[in-house]
């Protein structure tokens, strides 16, 4: 074999593209193999294996290694024998840095960092913006002058791995805050190392109930202690390492941050299940919104284990008068600079979507009952953001957490003008909804402030002012949820760790895919978690040869170089309105946009646009003079069905369709949108709401005719009904925006007033909830709700950005 052959240990290109399809996209091993020795096809394709048998063992011997292989070390619990499977962690650690798509992102300094020069307002986002890293560091350098912290993230969730045989996967997850959160969430990335499976035995032959919890939890922190145990010599003393910049630093890696669900976090943090993971409130006073948020004592905590060893007669009396579990050594007993109940992070798709969300949305369709709020489900328009439940919302099940993540974006609507009957005001549960909303929006923040974070207290200490309407409708009789008190929690740890986007388990949830379920499919059944980790090995040289290939010729890589210009995380990304090359359709008449399109006014709109681009400072009477004496050569259009809005990641230049507005009459779809009136105002009120009905361009030769170059008229142009001016101020109980269908008054025909604007006036689609009154009426649908309505509330839950203007 040539010695510069790039692909080497493949001879050529096309091997090299085979071999990566079959282990990265193809079907299963014996199916590959039983169509590369169908007679001729590995000859045809000039390929030197002959077997997935014979590629893996190409892979095994003569692919480096990305990241360390698996070690296996087995465990006696009780009369059964368990297998942990894992790396070794600081290897781990060293092959994340050494990741040379990652590495010009990474960081190794904490900052302070600050909205304006006066330095009185901080700013949160990516982990070493946080107090932890800050407090760290210094509290290491006291022992260890010139250290760099290494932030080590784990996260831990058992999942399914089959429907039926009950089969399950423990996976342990890693990852460091050195890697920003923006790439670091991306599955893309690899990130994220699995760092190895714990055992899921279920004990069954043990009959105690008691004993079998105690023994799966100290058999999960033994295992845990295993795994993590390279990070108590390295984070007190720390480990030489080079960094990416070229530079030998001594690193103290140092668990930061566990990411699970609660029950990971109450068997982690050996409390009982109904406490909370951080705090030692009692659970009788979990709903009480003024109860104290600071931390658990440590200290305290670390005594009462000690008497494991020093008093073990009195150490399960000890942890039953502590509520803590009687594990004998927890993994982060003896990790250095490690307090556990800090190192707990919000969960905002278990807490919030699958916890708060959920049973607000329970407690309101028992509120108003299920018939009226699956009517207004039906009856809300389209739009790109919102997803249409047709069937309504109360019949659901197994709902997940992008199905709440859509509800929440509809759900205030759905309440606004309910009565509850009896003469009870709903004021209150409307506020309570808001309330919920803001704090559910306001905690996903890509970058926060000490004001956006006071915003999320007081958002919080609203649903608490409120809440009681639930009890007095007799749907709560108590609020002792563990996932509404953390929600208390959410502001310290923004400070000490960053925004909550660090450390979401929907990326980990991701990554079981990946990981587990992928990888479990790749097996016979049979010894399956070493089948999987040799699987999942072979995945990580394949593409670590990939990426060796992509950098030999040229190739960009994954991420681009870090910005000369530093950009908010999370708000770097603007939307860039886009149209097709060609038009929908050519050569619709002025007459079928009256009709089919609804521009009931385009012909005086056309002339109005007209004559103001060619005399601008005509007054409005003059102007009402000017049309009556014009006559329009335009008898024919180019039409567009459907503007889009296009985002390009920083990062990896990936582009995205992120919004879209329709006006096509086939579908019936004339959305709304939001268009930009003033750009020297700032905030909502430079901005109006408006119906979309069509986008249209003239034929060049018309257009030259009716607008001579000096003009600089925009080529594209949309023909818009307008809605009122967005008030001052929104409701005082629901925080919505009222708008109505503007009208001529001397005009009886319904018709809202039109005009022509250029299409880059639209900033986006806005989704908007019809004023129903206390019952929807029957004759409204999703399609003709925007024409049966006219007046409606504006939704600031559309999504993320559009909540920052209108919220």
């Amino acid at each position: 074999m040539a010695s510069d052959n790039l692909y080497a240990p493949f001879s050529s290109k096309r091997e090299w593209e085979i071999a990566k399809w079959a282990k990265l996209q193809g079907t299963t091993s014996t199916a590959f193999t039983d169509l590369i020795k169908i007679e001729g096809v590995a000859d045809l394709l000039d390929l030197s294996f002959r077997s997935s048998v014979e590629l893996n063992q190409i892979i095994d011997e003569q692919l480096p290694c990305s990241r360390p292989p698996f070690l296996l070390r087995q465990v006696l619990v009780g009369t059964e024998m368990c297998d942990v499977y894992f790396r070794d962690i600081m290897q781990c650690i060293e092959a994340l840095l050494d990741d040379t798509k990652l590495a010009p992102h990474m960081v190794f300094v904490p900052e302070k960092q600050y909205t304006d020069e006066t330095k009185t307002t901080r700013l949160y986002h990516d982990m070493n913006t946080g107090k932890w890293w800050w407090a760290t560091q210094k509290a290491v350098e006291k022992n260890s002058p010139g250290a760099t912290i290494i932030p080590v993230i784990v996260a831990t969730d058992k999942t399914q791995l089959t429907l039926f045989r009950n089969k399950s996967a423990y996976p342990v997850y890693l990852t460091i805050g050195n890697i920003p959160k923006e790439i670091r969430r991306k599955p893309s990335s690899h990130a994220y190392v699995l760092l190895g499976y714990l055992p899921t035995t279920r004990l069954e032959g043990v009959t105690n109930k008691a004993s079998r919890r105690r023994m799966i939890a100290n058999l999960y922190h033994s295992s845990m202690k295993e795994i993590l145990k390279p990070l108590k010599e390295a984070g007190e003393e720390g480990v030489m390492m080079t960094t990416p910049d070229g530079k030998m630093r001594r690193m103290h890696p140092i668990l930061a941050a566990f990411v699970g669900d609660y029950p990971e976090q109450v068997l982690t943090t050996c409390i009982y299940s109904g406490d909370c993971p951080c705090c030692n409130i009692s659970r009788n006073q979990l709903g009480r919104e003024n109860n104290n948020n600071e931390l658990r004592d440590i200290d305290e905590t670390l005594n009462v284990l000690s008497a494991f060893e020093d008093d073990p007669g009195h150490f399960f009396q000890k942890c039953r008068e502590s509520r803590i579990k009687p594990v004998g050594t927890p993994f982060w007993r003896e990790l250095p600079y490690v307090n556990i109940y800090n190192s707990i992070t919000p969960d905002v798709l278990h807490q919030l979507y699958q916890g708060l969300i959920k049973h607000l949305v329970n407690w309101l369709i028992e509120a108003f009952g299920p018939l009226e709020i699956d009517a207004r489900c039906r009856r809300l328009p389209a739009n790109h953001n919102i997803q249409a439940f047709m069937k309504g919302i109360s019949s659901l099940s197994h709902i997940s957490g992008k199905e709440h993540d859509q509800i929440s974006r509809i759900l205030i609507g759905l309440v606004v003008g309910l009565d509850l009957g009896n003469g009870q005001s709903a004021s209150r549960l409307v506020r309570s909804v808001r309330a919920m909303l803001d704090f559910l929006f306001l905690a996903q923040y890509p970058i926060h402030t000490d004001r956006t974070i006071e915003l999320l207290d007081n958002a919080l200490q609203d649903f608490h002012n409120n809440k009681a309407i639930f009890m007095d409708l007799g749907i709560r009789s108590s609020f002792n949820l563990p996932k509404l008190h953390f929600a208390k929690h959410y502001a310290l740890k923004i400070k000490f760790f960053g925004t909550t986007d660090n450390f979401d388990t929907q990326y980990t949830e991701r990554l079981h895919i990946d990981l587990a379920k992928d990888a479990y499919r790749a097996t016979n059944r049979k010894d399956e978690f070493r089948q999987m980790t040799v699987w999942l090995e072979r995945q990580e040289k394949i593409q670590r040869h990939d990426q060796y290939i992509g950098s030999q010729l040229n190739l960009p890589f994954q991420f681009t170089s870090p910005q000369k210009e530093w950009v908010p995380p999370g708000l770097s990304i603007t939307n860039v309105l886009h149209l097709s090359q060609r038009p929908s359709l050519r050569n619709v008449s002025i007459n079928d946009l009256v009709t089919k399109y609804g521009a009931f006014y385009f012909h005086e709109a056309l002339s109005r646009f007209v004559i103001l681009a060619h005399r601008p400072s005509l007054t409005s009477t003059e102007l009402e003079r000017a049309i009556w004496g014009v006559h329009m050569p335009v008898r024919r259009l180019w039409v567009w069905h459907r503007i889009k809005f296009r985002s390009t990641d920083p990062f990896n230049l990936h582009t995205t369709t992120v919004d879209s507005v329709h006006a096509n009459p086939s579908s019936q779809r004339f959305d709304t949108v939001l268009v930009q009136i003033d750009k020297n105002i700032h905030g909502i009120h430079g901005y109006r709401a408006a119906r979309l009905r069509t986008v249209f361009s003239m034929p060049p030769t018309i257009s030259r005719a009716v607008f001579p170059v000096e003009l600089n008229v925009p080529i594209h142009l949309a023909y818009v009904e307008w809605y009122t001016s967005i008030p001052q101020n929104a409701d005082a109980d629901h925080g919505l925006y009222k708008i109505s269908l503007q009208q001529d008054p001397q005009d009886r025909s319904g018709h809202g007033i039109g005009s022509i604007i250029p299409v880059s006036d639209i900033v986006c689609s806005i989704h908007v909830y019809p004023q129903f009154g206390p019952f929807a009426p029957n004759e409204w649908t999703n399609k003709n709700v925007l024409d049966q309505c006219s007046t409606f509330y504006i939704n600031p839950f559309t999504n993320r950005q559009l909540y920052r203007l209108l919220g």
